[in-house]
């Protein structure tokens, strides 16, 4: 009886880990990816370029990233509830603040340093710790984080055309549901924002908090140990190739459909469905991952990405083909998450996933800061968003090719050295 008390507890603790955690990301996540809707209402309303806009998206990138080491290293030393707590309050406040700036420095402060920083604690890198830690089965690490992972697509899917309609209104047969304007969709964000806090409640870790789980290798050699490993580096590059891809889609591809002629509809479903379509293969990417080795895994994404972007410019651009491309693409967008930190934690252990989480994110975001920054530095330059989507292009099979040599076998230490 008692054994299955506890089974039946540890069952519940899990679901209550993954709720919880998923309906941060969900939030976080969602708002985030709808940030491209507003390049062109505030760079018009502003007076702004599109380049200044575009610095404030990659210094958020970049704060997310350095950050992102920071609440890593809190989350596994103390525990994610800290960390979250902060960053829920540190994102509505950006928001606010985002709404409000009247210079392009304010509005880098804002939109990329304090959303930067409430991004990096609400979101993979810190719930990916409280996962690993309560998900006991290696082979069952990348499904969890699968379903994390499919959450925050969820949220770019369900938040999108929410933000939209917030900013311009939304109409439907004989009903229509006026918009608040750009200034009044931040802040209705940055209200929601705060529902993250009585969430983070869920991802308590007691031991952690009380100082009662002892670490059994110190953060000097953890991070020696693992830069100094060959497969850690090659995780790092490819994720580089990740955020640059990602993130030049999701901030500039809203404005490159309105340049070639298309409505402004296209585009906010062509942002929901890479959001709809990601949750399929986040959670498809993570289920695979419990049956074949996952360094297979991404660089079949990153090939496919490549891929499915040649395509994208070779064809006629339409409405059918943008949703195509957008549902395509959503099948491959966050699904290199799972994978990657399932393979973090499978060689390192879960000690620190979260601190080696957040340096293998910086990398990404280091990448994520090149593709928003040159999509609007090469636009301004050739009036063209052309040469950005053949470097993604030529980013992917490089990601595809360096993928392939990771060793995904838990790492063989001779000895640990106490903290």
């Amino acid at each position: 009886m008692t054994n299955d008390s506890s089974a039946d507890s540890q069952r519940l603790g899990l679901l209550q880990v993954l709720l919880c955690g998923a309906a941060i990301v969900t939030l976080s996540m969602g708002i985030r990816h709808g940030f491209g809707l507003w390049l062109q209402p505030i760079t018009m309303d502003r007076g702004w370029s599109r380049e200044t806009f575009s610095l404030a998206m990659a210094f958020q990138n970049m704060a997310w990233g350095v950050a992102g080491l920071f609440a890593g290293m809190m989350a596994d030393r103390l525990g994610a509830y800290r960390v979250i707590l902060i960053g829920g309050t540190v994102y509505a406040c950006g928001l606010m603040l985002m709404a409000v700036a009247p210079t392009p420095a304010l509005f880098h402060l804002a939109a990329g340093v304090l959303i930067g920083v409430a991004q990096a604690g609400t979101t993979y890198a810190v719930v990916y710790g409280v996962i690993g830690r309560n998900v006991t089965d290696p082979g069952r690490r990348s499904w969890a984080m699968g379903v994390v992972a499919a959450a925050g697509s969820f949220g770019q899917f369900l938040m999108v055309p929410v933000e939209s309609s917030l900013i311009s209104g939304f109409q439907w047969g004989g009903w229509s549901w006026p918009g608040v304007g750009w200034q009044g969709a931040l802040m209705t964000l940055a209200a929601a924002s705060l529902l993250i806090l009585p969430l983070a409640r869920g991802l308590r870790e007691r031991g952690l908090e009380s100082g009662a789980s002892r670490p059994q290798q110190s953060i000097a050699n953890a991070l020696r140990e693992a830069f100094g490993y060959r497969s850690f580096q090659w995780l790092m590059a490819g994720y580089f190739v990740c955020g640059f891809q990602v993130v030049f889609i999701g901030v500039h591809m809203p404005s490159y459909l309105k340049d070639q002629g298309l409505p402004p509809h296209v585009a906010t479903a062509a942002l929901a469905l890479i959001g709809l379509f990601n949750v399929f293969g986040t959670y498809l990417a993570g289920s695979l991952g419990q049956r074949m080795q996952k360094r297979y895994i991404l660089s079949g994404i990153y090939f496919l990405r490549a891929l499915v972007i040649m395509i994208f410019l070779a064809v006629p651009l339409s409405a059918t083909s943008v949703y195509v491309f957008s549902a395509a693409m959503g099948m491959l967008w966050l699904s290199t998450v799972p994978p990657t930190n399932a393979t973090v934690a499978q060689i390192f252990g879960v000690q620190y996933l979260s601190m080696l989480s957040g340096f293998i994110f910086i990398s990404h975001q280091i990448g994520s800061f090149l593709g928003v920054w040159l999509g609007g530095k090469l636009f301004d330059a050739f009036g063209s968003y052309m040469p950005v989507w053949w470097i993604a292009v030529a980013l992917g099979v490089m990601a595809g090719l360096i993928n392939l040599p990771v060793r995904e076998t838990p790492i063989v230490r001779s000895a640990l050295q106490p903290a």
